[in-house]
């Protein structure tokens, strides 16, 4: 009987995640297990979520935009989903969903240095941004966060103690958590409060999206002189947390960083 794993988004075409699990799942020697695609409208999400057990699921990955909704739905979650406010993993297991979020660790693990002590700007108030925003700030950075409606910055900053900004300052590291980039990257600055004393020299960009390449902002990073961590880093780290949570089994990264890194984006 085939075990059957999946990302549920909207859009959802753009994941490499399934390329990267096919490929952990048979280094790991999990022949009958098979990572699949799922392109849920967010009208279609619960329901579609709560039949896939049924239908041989063990587990998903959730992205955009249904991170906080997937919390909502589970029956069980950890402490660090409950804290964040969203979830990205859900586990099937003795008739319950249960909650997880690899997004927060998935960001620390990529980071190159400890952020403690160091002030970091997070774009963004969805679930990736809850995410990277009580990561941060759990590790000892000291957070703002910029939302295009100022109204759900503020509400995050409220629940999870950190700081709400009209506009973009100058911080150690900047965290671009919205989708911005995904499927224009020309409209990178455009759409976000950048200018170049949030991207300069001594300062770390991280970006969430990925793109064959690299995004328009990570390449804006590194002409001003910034370091960068691009979002396959973080989309590897959070999906061998997913792939041990699901299957119990360590796993195997490199089969991970190579299947991602060499499947083009549709």
């Amino acid at each position: 009987m085939t075990t059957y794993l999946g990302v549920c988004g909207w859009p959802v075409a753009h994941s490499r995640s399934p390329q990267m699990h096919n490929a952990a799942l048979a280094a790991a020697g999990l022949e009958d297990w098979r990572y699949l695609r799922l392109p849920l409208p967010p009208g279609l999400f619960e329901e579609t979520v709560r039949a896939l057990p049924a239908a041989g699921f063990r587990g998903v990955n959730v992205t955009i935009p249904h991170k906080q909704a997937a919390l909502a739905l589970a029956d069980r979650a950890s402490d660090a989903a409950r804290a964040i406010g969203a979830a990205n993993t859900l586990t099937f297991e003795a008739g319950a969903i249960h909650a997880d979020n690899t997004d927060a660790p998935g960001l620390l693990a990529a980071l190159p240095f400890a952020p403690a002590g160091r002030s970091a700007l997070v774009l963004g108030a969805g679930g990736a941004g809850r995410a990277a925003a009580w990561a941060l700030r759990e590790a000892g950075a000291e957070v703002a966060v910029w939302n295009r409606t100022p109204e759900r910055a503020t509400a995050l900053a409220a629940e999870l103690g950190v700081r709400a900004v009209t506009a973009a300052t100058a911080a150690d590291i900047v965290v671009n958590c919205t989708s911005v980039g995904l499927h224009e990257p020309e409209a990178t600055f455009k759409a976000l409060p950048l200018h170049a004393d949030s991207l300069g020299a001594g300062s770390l960009v991280v970006d969430m999206v990925y793109r064959v390449g690299g995004t328009q902002l990570l390449e804006a990073a590194r002409t001003r002189g910034a370091s960068v961590v691009d979002g396959l880093e973080i989309l590897i780290a959070q999906g061998a947390a997913s792939f041990g949570r699901w299957t119990g089994l360590e796993a195997p990264r490199e089969a991970m960083r190579k299947a991602a890194t060499t499947i083009a984006t549709p």
